[in-house]
């Protein structure tokens, strides 16, 4: 997708959730783009990883209003894909017109079972009438999230500028280790290439991100997933592995070693969260 017809596209979604962009928070790839106009941000020399989805955050008790997002992405062009055969289904609200690989999908967080009484799966939800699923640790990434402006001027052609969430940058790392395990092999090396650029883009800055850790991220964790946390660096950074090697294949556009992705990866994890 070209920047420009992406950043239209997700300047209509981010017109389409304006009631509650004080509520939802945008993770994945594009919280990792969007970092790059955080005031804690560093300039860096190449594009951020592209993404054709957007993964939105909403919390399961979303207060109800006299607006639905569902009503309002479908009157902005989106349509709702219905996926997989769970009660209710997974979706996707794709854009209708134009270059329709762009699309929104809706998260929220898993607390307890994901399997209740006689079987039944419950890893979907209903949420201001869009269907959303439900992971593992994704609150993390709805707590204490940042704020960043996006414009015009930036790229987004939004009416005026906007204000929207992303997750802290400590709890983002922390949400990619905690479910690096049950990702698959392509996931796995997106997800360390997400950590290096994250770590690269506040390099400047790590203290700060260290202080969201111990502020609001660890107090929130039990206290085996602080374990995992904290070995990280050990367990995933301490030698170039096959997920390594094609974390650094995938970055395109950059002079990018397997060992330069371990070596900051390792790094950085230390100044964080050691």
């Amino acid at each position: 997708m070209a920047v420009q017809s992406d950043g239209e596209y997700f300047a209509r979604l981010v017109d389409a959730l304006e009631p509650w962009l004080d509520q939802v928070v945008i993770i994945g790839g594009w919280a990792h783009r969007l970092y790059r106009l955080h005031p804690l941000a560093q300039p860096l020399d190449y594009e951020p990883m592209g993404t054709f989805d957007t993964d939105i955050a909403v919390p399961l008790d979303l207060p109800a209003t006299g607006e639905q997002i569902r009503a309002r992405l479908l009157e902005r062009d989106f349509r709702e894909e219905l996926m997989g055969d769970t009660q209710p289904p997974a979706a996707h609200y794709r854009v209708q017109s134009g270059d329709n690989s762009f699309y929104a999908e809706f998260l929220a967080p898993l607390v307890g079972s994901a399997v209740k009484r006689g079987g039944r799966r419950t890893v979907t939800a209903r949420v201001s009438g869009v269907l959303v699923q439900k992971l593992r640790h994704l609150e993390l990434l709805l707590q204490n999230p940042w704020n960043v402006m996006i414009a015009p001027a930036a790229g987004y052609p939004t009416p005026d500028v906007r204000r929207i969430l992303v997750p802290n940058a400590a709890a983002f790392l922390v949400q990619k280790i905690l479910i690096h395990e049950k990702r698959d092999r392509d996931r796995r090396a997106k997800d360390i290439l997400y950590i290096h650029d994250t770590i690269e883009t506040f390099g400047g800055n790590l203290a700060a991100i260290r202080e969201q850790w111990q502020t609001n991220v660890q107090p929130a964790l039990h206290a085996k997933a602080v374990r995992v946390v904290e070995r990280a660096a050990e367990e995933y950074f301490r030698e170039v592995n096959d997920t390594i090697r094609e974390a650094a294949r995938i970055a395109t556009g950059r002079s990018l070693t397997p060992e330069m992705v371990r070596e900051l990866c390792a790094f950085g994890w230390q100044q964080i969260f050691a």
